[in-house]
């Protein structure tokens, strides 16, 4: 397997307190060396060839967002409550915007196609929120419960792909109508759990326990047979398509840490994208192809668990460059899971969360 190893600089930034409760960052790093003013930090994203070499990346950074541990509870013995914050990140400002907060337990925003509301889970069920904020409406499901927050919407906007619990209690996937109806099975083995959608032909991509391991599968939208694309030992996972259909991007721990990888989309030509000490999950491409963003833990921590100290990073989709971090955050399971772009590139959605003393 073709790897591509590259050291990667570490970046340490000065933060500077926001009113927003974000950060500043008063020393920045382009890609380009360039030097930047010591104002809030901007992500530029010139849309023109990288070979002109006129690509500029400043480096955002966020406060951790840490109201007490994910274990600990308060003087009183009782258990933290929790809030979660549907945020944006604008990657040309490098700024971080709250739309919905709430004293719940909500994961995953999807951005929609036509880019006017988000979609996310909360106790099993789906809702939608418009983009400007307000209150969330529940999307009727139909005879399926228990969604988990691996869910998305099709390249053309018309349909809602969930992973949902079956008779037998294991999660399966399902399409529907995106304004709610009747669900469609479409996986007949699970645990299945949905991730990545073919926008060349809705072809879903999605992660499976077969025979005591978790690879990644395709199938076609309106089911069939199943198509086991990864192999290699221990968990595969997070499978995204490239905006053009032709790759997928995974992450894996085949090499003993969670590191992104890219394959074509029939399984062929593996390759790491990244390779470092930290553990990197949920990879997901800009609608134009040239940014890569996902969630990495440090390196103490296994799987991808709640409740943790995370950072949100970003690298070119070609690994071409080392991956920057553009947030660090309180969070992890539930943060960033699933497609979540905004249509124009430049935002993407994301969950932080705080453990609050009652």
């Amino acid at each position: 397997m073709n790897r591509h190893v590259r050291p990667i600089r570490e970046f340490h930034p000065t933060f500077s307190t926001l009113s927003n409760g974000t950060a500043g960052v008063a020393r920045t790093r382009r890609l380009l060396p360039t030097i930047a003013s010591d104002a809030i930090v901007t992500l530029r994203k010139h849309r023109m060839k990288r070979s002109l070499g006129i690509y500029a990346l400043v480096i955002a950074a966020g406060l951790f967002m840490t109201a007490g541990s994910a274990s600990a509870q308060d003087a009183s013995g009782d258990d933290p409550v929790l809030e979660s914050s549907l945020e944006v990140f604008d990657i040309t400002t490098g700024e971080r915007s709250v739309v919905y907060r709430r004293q719940a337990h909500f994961e995953a925003p999807n951005w929609s196609i036509d880019g006017s509301y988000f979609i996310f889970n909360q106790d099993g069920l789906i809702y939608r929120l418009p983009v400007e904020g307000g209150e969330p409406t529940q999307i009727d499901t139909g005879n399926i419960s228990g969604c988990n927050n691996d869910h998305g919407i099709t390249a053309d906007g018309e349909t809602l792909i969930v992973s949902c619990s079956s008779e037998a209690g294991t999660s399966i996937v399902y399409t529907l109508p995106i304004e709610g109806g009747t669900p469609t099975r479409i996986t007949e083995h699970g645990p299945s759990y949905w991730h990545g959608v073919s926008p060349v032909d809705n072809t879903l991509a999605y992660v499976g326990l077969r025979d005591g391991d978790y690879d990644i599968y395709t199938i076609p939208f309106k089911g069939g047979e199943e198509t086991r694309l990864t192999t290699a030992p221990g968990l595969d996972d997070g499978p995204d398509y490239s905006p053009d259909g032709q790759f997928i991007y995974f992450n894996s721990v085949r090499t003993g840490t969670m590191q992104i990888y890219r394959m074509n989309a029939d399984g062929s030509d593996e390759i790491a994208l990244t390779d470092d000490e930290y553990n990197d999950w949920f990879p997901h491409p800009s609608p134009d192809g040239e940014w890569l963003v996902f969630l990495s833990y440090f390196p103490d921590v296994e799987g991808h668990p709640a409740n943790k100290n995370v950072m949100l990073r970003i690298m070119p989709a070609d690994g071409s460059e080392e991956p920057r971090v553009l947030t660090r955050l309180f969070g992890g399971q539930g943060t960033i899971n699933v497609p979540s772009w905004a249509p124009d590139g430049e935002r993407f959605a994301f969950v932080s969360y705080r453990l609050l003393d009652e």
